[in-house]
């Protein structure tokens, strides 16, 4: 089921939406401000983002999408506000946001704006090949290339790839790698997703070929294309 992250600080409102669209089949989760949900945006994998523009504590919604798209992430955003002068609704769609939807709204409009998004980022999800730079992992063969070079990957290694190439240019942090690749839950200490990372790191960064793995102190590891 979709998961939708809810950045909302009116509780009644915040309420009624998660109510909305559990009924509507999405798994929902709230945050009450910017920050907080800055940092499950960043840290954990939604399908869509609803942001209410005006946020109280320092971080309004506009600020949490210009932050995340320059982490280079790409989750969709529907961006709610009270605000709905045309000028407005460009800066919200300017910051980022991919849909802007002014309060007062009714639910049925927000639950098929929300379902858009998921058919877009659906859509661009059946890519077959997957790149970040001269790398390329084709979803179809299973077979990994970098600059015209076969890499051989185990299927823990080919799995890992994959999710981080799906993620490429986002932070993704040791538990999302644990229960997306390994499909457990990751609650201590452990060395298992470093001793696979520098292992497919070997791999896909031969001789003196360009890093494409970064190591993100505090959070875990980004793939992205060299500058």
């Amino acid at each position: 089921m979709p998961r939708i992250l809810i950045v909302e600080d009116d509780v009644a409102t915040a309420g009624e939406i998660a109510s909305a669209l559990t009924d509507h089949g999405h798994v929902t989760q709230i945050c009450g401000n910017g920050r907080e949900g800055l940092l499950a945006a960043a840290a954990e994998s939604f399908d869509v983002l609803v942001i209410d523009r005006m946020l109280p504590g320092g971080m309004d919604g506009l600020t949490i999408v210009t932050t995340l798209r320059a982490m280079g992430n790409t989750v969709p955003v529907l961006v709610l506000s009270a605000l709905s002068a045309v000028d407005e609704r460009v800066r919200g769609l300017k910051a980022g946001g991919d849909d802007y939807l002014t309060k007062p709204f009714e639910f049925l409009e927000l639950t098929a704006r929300i379902d858009a998004l998921l058919r877009r980022r659906t859509d661009s999800a059946r890519q077959t090949v997957l790149r970040a730079g001269d790398l390329e992992l084709d979803l179809l063969t299973q077979k990994v290339q970098r600059a015209g070079q076969p890499i051989e990957l185990l299927p823990r290694e080919y799995r890992l790839l994959e999710y981080m190439l799906r993620h490429a240019g986002q932070v993704v942090t040791r538990t999302m790698i644990f229960e997306e690749v390994w499909h457990y839950h990751y609650d201590q200490p452990s060395n298992v997703i470093d001793v696979h990372v520098s292992k497919l790191r070997r791999k896909i960064e031969p001789g003196d070929a360009l890093p494409l793995i970064r190591t993100v102190r505090g959070a875990g590891y980004m793939l992205r294309a060299p500058d």
